[in-house]
């Protein structure tokens, strides 16, 4: 099997031309047009947005505004929609549980997380539910991504999950879960951190309340992400930061707030990096979503065939490709995950060990931890040879004799 080599858009092997980098669902290295717009940002337009009348201060508005269109038109949300720009999916979960969750529910309600969710998710839930005296219920999952159980009730009023598992793999059947909630009357939060960028998104096709997203994730800077709601949801919220930007008129005693979606942007925001997540989205739409969808799923099916082979490991997340996301989690026999990323770590392979920030997640499956290996467009096949090459490596050093 082959597949296309894209790793010359990525300067980071310019300086690292022998590294198999296995942590993209952690963060993605930076094509050469992200990182070059956003340096050109800082050269010719810097200035504070939404600030200034002068040439500078015009400029990083425009551009900045023009982020939440891009933003929008990537995922194929239409008029109903706002961008509200974040520092990641964690700031713009953190934002929906303090204001809407926390407006919205009341004592006996019901707030149903799947297992599998981030604690980016379920901990800012947690929250909510003591201080508001709500019932947290769980969406169990077996080892195969499975549902164990239909924990959705007439009292349920959010629903909260992952697009696509960072700690099975699993593309969760969304629309359904989005129709099962709304027939309930509940709303529906989207973690689509693990999402975005790697698979076709079309908000067109999905009654979409809220989708949370970090552009570090999707070949963007650090530090920029995003809210993508309802226009209506969001304008029933009160602010969730408070100063600069979020303001209309402010008096010795009262403020009253911007419109939306700025009403949830305080301060002077990250214009560079909203430049360098536009960046991103050309780069995926030049190649195109299905592309590299594809791309993936050839290095998971390889992947996948080669760990197989390997009777000493035991893998989690669905078996059929069709589910998978970018990402394999799975254990060696005999050997802690930390001790096997640090061995792979001699071999210049960077894969992720641990509990995934899925905590939850792990307790129900009875794991202490697992590794994990996702990868991006500029992984390859070869890729896969080394890393597996790399395991193998690691049951030696413990000194088990293995026969294929």
């Amino acid at each position: 099997m082959t597949t296309m080599n894209h790793k010359g858009d990525f300067p980071i092997y310019e300086t690292h031309p022998g590294m198999v980098y296995l942590d993209h669902a952690a963060t993605s290295h930076k094509p050469d047009i992200v990182t070059r717009r956003t340096e050109s940002y800082y050269k010719t337009s810097n200035s504070s947005p939404h600030r200034g009348a002068y040439l500078l201060s015009v400029k990083s508005t425009e551009l900045y505004d023009r982020g939440r269109k891009e933003v929008l038109d990537f995922l194929g949300a239409d008029e109903r929609y706002s961008t509200v720009f974040t520092k990641n999916a964690t700031e713009a979960l953190n934002l929906i549980a303090q204001t809407h969750v926390m407006e919205n529910v009341k004592a006996g309600d019901e707030i149903c997380v799947s297992i599998d969710a981030h604690h980016s998710v379920i901990v800012p839930l947690q929250l909510v539910a003591k201080r508001k005296g709500a019932i947290l219920k769980y969406l169990y999952l077996d080892r195969t991504g499975t549902f164990e159980n239909d924990a959705i009730t007439a009292k349920t009023k959010i629903l909260a999950l992952p697009w696509i598992s960072n700690g099975l793999g699993k593309i969760h059947d969304v629309k359904a879960l989005l129709k099962r909630a709304h027939d309930v009357g509940a709303v529906v939060i989207l973690d689509g951190a693990q999402a975005i960028g790697h698979i076709p998104i079309d908000f067109a096709e999905l009654d979409v309340d809220f989708f949370t997203f970090s552009g570090h994730k999707m070949y963007a800077p650090q530090g920029i992400g995003g809210l993508v709601a309802k226009k209506e949801l969001l304008e029933a919220m009160p602010p969730f930061l408070t100063g600069g930007d979020m303001i209309e008129y402010v008096t010795e005693q009262t403020t009253t707030y911007a419109g939306v979606p700025e009403r949830f942007e305080a301060g002077t925001q990250n214009v560079a990096g909203v430049v360098g997540l536009m960046a991103a989205i050309d780069y995926i739409k030049s190649y195109g979503l299905t592309k590299i969808h594809e791309h993936e799923m050839a290095l998971t099916s390889y992947a996948l065939e080669k760990l197989k082979a390997l009777p000493f490991i035991e893998i989690y997340g669905p078996e059929d490709i069709s589910k998978r996301g970018a990402l394999i989690t799975f254990n060696v026999e005999g050997i802690h995950p930390h001790d096997v990323a640090s061995l792979l770590d001699e071999k210049w392979v960077s894969i992720r060990a641990g509990h995934h920030c899925t905590q939850p997640l792990m307790k129900h499956l009875e794991l202490s931890a697992s590794c994990r290996v996702s990868y991006g467009f500029y992984n390859t096949i070869e890729d896969i040879d080394k890393f597996v090459d790399a395991v193998k490596y690691a049951r030696e050093v413990f000194g088990y004799v293995d026969v294929y």
